[in-house]
């Protein structure tokens, strides 16, 4: 017979030991009511940020080949003109490559020093479902099907310390991406801090929770931990939530918003290493120009605001971004004023410790795989560089063998 009782891992993974669970008015015992000051990081920690870009974005359309001609004619309606491009030549690397005009704020980042383009982003033998391309970016594997958990969720449990805030938070309106999954440890989950008020109403829920249990198994003193900890995050998202945002105007964006509750976060000491949100609609199949530059001004505008934010909080020496998405758009358009699934992408890296610049050379319209941009920097590459020289965690114990990493922090 089937177990109904799900392990440890089905646990962590499902969901139930979120944090969104349990901001439901659930009584806590004096011993359980820490503030999120008490887990302060510590002043000099580097944070990283992760934003991921759902459903393929189209990488030619976002940094821009303006002078290939062989990109105008694969692009009758889609093509952006050289005089509306956002032109990055006046850094290294930015020669005939530019950023779509409605990116003015990443543009001001990168003029600025403090945005990195990496181009030609992906991995060998490119594949173009959504599902298994995102899994293996998630994973940091190339055969996902494998693995349970992800590349962060290898540094949480690497990085993860008893009473401590939990390493990482997610922060979106979906479930706990496989990127975050851990073996170990609970990341939690929550759609906005906002939404957390615990009660105590003097109830015996919690402490019934955290009563000894003689006869108790492992998987249930697990669970019990499980949702302690649980509890603990809650209170300090709680404590968090009253600190005001700094005095920058972030635009009316569900990103932006999101961003400006990590900036918060990241402010009041809430302890997580790691912060993780996504904007996803990024297929675009079909009608593109109208869905493409809004999503493309609202990651530029959003990202603009929180590095404004951050600047003002004196943090911007502290926190790094990172953008992804599971794979570009083929080169030529469809028939439906669209582009379909395809492979190498640009990666953003934004911050004040970024190598600014246009890293991975330009973009060879000359040279496709089966018409799509081929990749010339492996991801893991990428993410090498970021645990390495960002994180200074050694990349060999988060990803799968060695790989050379990509210069990405200045």
């Amino acid at each position: 017979m089937t177990s109904i009782h799900p392990s440890r891992r089905e646990f962590l993974g499902s969901g139930l030991a979120a944090t969104t669970l349990l901001a439901s008015g659930l009584s806590l015992p004096g011993f359980l009511a820490r503030t999120a000051r008490a887990a302060l990081a510590s002043p000099g920690e580097r944070i990283l940020v992760v934003i991921q870009l759902t459903g393929g974005n189209d990488g030619l359309n976002t940094v821009i080949p303006y002078g290939d001609d062989r990109y105008h004619k694969a692009r009758p309606t889609l093509r952006i003109t050289p005089d509306r491009v956002l032109k990055l030549g006046d850094r290294e690397g930015g020669d005939g490559l530019g950023l779509h005009p409605a990116m003015t704020g990443m543009k001001d980042l990168y003029d600025r020093g403090l945005l990195s383009v990496v181009n030609n982003v992906g991995y060998p033998n490119p594949d173009r479902s959504h599902f298994r391309s995102m899994d293996i970016w998630h994973t940091a594997s190339m055969a996902p099907e494998g693995r349970d958990d992800g590349w962060l969720g290898r540094v949480v449990d690497l990085t993860a310390r008893e009473g401590q805030a939990p390493p990482a938070l997610v922060l979106d309106d979906t479930a706990l991406p496989l990127a975050l999954k851990a073996k170990t440890q609970s990341v939690p989950t929550v759609g906005s801090i906002d939404a957390f008020r615990l009660q105590d109403p003097g109830g015996n829920v919690t402490g019934a929770i955290a009563a000894k249990r003689a006869a108790a198994s492992d998987d249930l003193l697990f669970v019990q931990r499980t949702l302690i900890d649980g509890i603990d995050n809650a209170k300090r998202i709680e404590a968090v939530s009253k600190d005001r945002r700094s005095g920058t105007k972030y635009p009316n964006y569900g990103l932006a918003n999101r961003l400006g509750q990590i900036e918060q976060l990241i402010s009041a000491g809430f302890g997580a290493r790691i912060y993780y949100t996504s904007l996803g609609g990024f297929d675009t199949h079909s009608k593109q120009g109208l869905t493409h530059e809004p999503l493309l001004r609202e990651l530029s505008d959003s990202l603009a605001a929180f590095m404004a934010g951050l600047k003002e909080r004196g943090l911007e020496d502290r926190v790094m971004v990172l953008t992804y998405s599971e794979f570009g758009r083929r080169v030529k358009e469809n028939g439906s004023q669209g582009t379909d699934h395809g492979a190498a992408a640009p990666m953003f890296i934004a911050g004040a410790g970024c190598k600014p610049g246009v890293l991975g050379g330009g973009i060879d319209l000359a040279d496709l795989d089966e018409g799509d941009v081929k990749h010339r920097i492996d991801f893991r590459r990428v993410y090498a560089g970021v645990l390495g020289s960002w994180l200074a965690i050694d990349p060999g114990r988060v990803l799968e063998g060695r790989f050379e990493p990509v210069g990405v922090v200045g």
